[in-house]
């Protein structure tokens, strides 16, 4: 079903323009049918979760796999819009054979996108995304018998499930009570549950970001405009901010200042805590190539590790699984608990972190003091081919030169992007001059051994 032998599924499900290829109503429904044969069980017909996020495109792409899914035989539970993680949720504990989402996260209304989740909550893996494109090309011959055709029904109590389900991360001998929270929904799947959690638990809560219109999701709000939200906490003295982007997966904190708490700064709180309530097995965290190295520096100075891998919070979650670890996230604002949750969740990182600040009386700047960030300079050019490093000698004399020059108090990463014909060159060290330097000096380099 591949469109000029390109592969469907990138690294996370299949995104694109809505109503533009593949975004389009009928390979949703050719993968509807798919998902329905895939997860079809023995004496019974499949069950499998759609939820989506706030996107006008959201309704026809949810009517097709709805259709593909009920002609193959297989059941459907709606749960209209809800957050990724709530999907995920969902789908484990409603025992649901697989979990479908309808999102493209932070990117804007125009486009969407398809993601599954497995009956555990866990993303699926490659071989089980080849499976299915395969049946996509090669569709079974549907159910002749109208006995055999599924049903939909909608799940009314999916919300208040997954409220309670984050409620329940909360210490239970604590509430938010006094506390002033400033919440972005970016107009996306969480506006109605993440204001609702907080209140529950006893915030007064400033809610940004929850008027929907399926054109306004991620436009100029949530965690891609951090800054709206921190204009807010401003003016409301708020203690803190929370700011998620459109299908509530990412988070991106702001203080009571209205200074940016990012994500490595938000991990550094987090793991240092629970490394030292002896809580982060093997003492290791995960993280991505792209996380600052203060962050590995603030706990290594407290006796614990922190595993790289490449960017992708699919291979986060994946090295979690491999090594038996339980905490770990990316900069760009995925934060996944494997003792509370399958995939990133941005509002329960925040709840989190919030209890932090209840347990320890302290405000979020003096937590973000946990972490001292290293000047961290990322320099993005266009490539036309992509060439491995290994084979070109220049780019890999310029990287050694950077560092030797930048010693053990730097860092020097030069990756190709995954899913653009860009290069990205990120150099980290004690003076953001020196790695602007080294970095222009790389991608020159390279951009001169690539067009040889």
């Amino acid at each position: 079903m591949s469109e000029n032998g390109r592969k469907l599924f990138g690294t996370d499900g299949i995104r694109g323009v809505a109503n533009q290829f593949p975004m389009t109503v009928e390979l949703a429904m050719r993968l509807g049918r798919a998902v329905a044969e895939r997860f079809r069980q023995t004496g019974r017909p499949g069950r499998i979760v759609i939820g989506k996020d706030t996107r006008l495109s959201g309704y026809m792409l949810e009517s097709a796999l709805e259709a593909g899914i009920v002609s193959a035989g297989a059941d459907v539970m709606l749960v209209g819009p809800m957050p990724t993680p709530a999907i995920a949720f969902i789908t484990s504990s409603m025992r649901a054979d697989a979990g479908v989402v309808i999102s493209a996260s932070h990117n804007p209304y125009q486009d969407n996108g398809i993601k599954l989740f497995a009956s555990d909550g866990f993303k699926l893996p490659d071989d089980v995304e080849a499976d299915l494109e395969h049946r996509m090309e090669n569709p079974a011959p549907l159910p002749e018998e109208a006995s055999r055709i599924g049903r939909a029904t909608r799940i009314d109590d999916g919300e208040g499930r997954y409220v309670q389900y984050l409620k329940d991360t909360f210490p239970r001998d604590r509430t938010l009570d006094g506390i002033r929270v400033v919440v972005d929904c970016a107009n996306g799947a969480s506006y109605r549950t993440a204001p609702m959690v907080l209140e529950e638990l006893g915030a007064e809560v400033f809610p940004l970001g929850v008027s929907p219109n399926g054109q306004n999701i991620n436009d100029g709000c949530g965690a891609l405009h951090p800054d709206h939200t921190a204009s807010e906490v401003k003016r409301t003295r708020a203690e803190i901010g929370i700011a998620l982007d459109g299908d509530a997966d990412r988070v991106i904190l702001t203080d009571e200042r209205g200074q940016i708490v990012d994500c490595d700064q938000i991990m550094a709180i987090l793991g240092t805590r629970l490394l030292a309530r002896k809580a982060l097995p093997h003492d290791t965290m995960v993280a991505t190539v792209m996380s600052n190295l203060g962050l590995e520096r603030a706990l290594v100075e407290r006796g614990g590790k922190l595993l790289r891998t490449a960017v992708g919070d699919r291979y986060v979650v994946e090295a979690m699984r491999e090594r038996k670890l339980t905490f770990g996230g990316e900069q760009s604002g995925h934060i996944i608990f494997l003792e509370h949750s399958t995939t990133g969740d941005g509002l329960l990182a925040a709840l989190q972190v919030l209890a932090i600040m209840v347990q320890e009386s302290k405000s979020l700047s003096e937590l973000a003091k946990t972490m001292t960030r290293y000047p961290q300079v990322l320099v993005n050019f266009k490539v036309s081919q992509k060439l491995p490093i290994d084979d070109l000698p220049r780019v890999k004399a310029a990287i050694a030169d950077a560092e030797v020059a930048l010693g053990a108090d730097g860092r020097v990463l030069v990756r190709y992007s995954g899913t653009e014909a860009k290069a990205r060159v990120m150099i980290e060290g004690t003076d953001e001059q020196v790695c602007k330097s080294h970095a222009d000096e790389i991608a020159r380099v390279m951009q001169l051994s690539l067009q040889n």
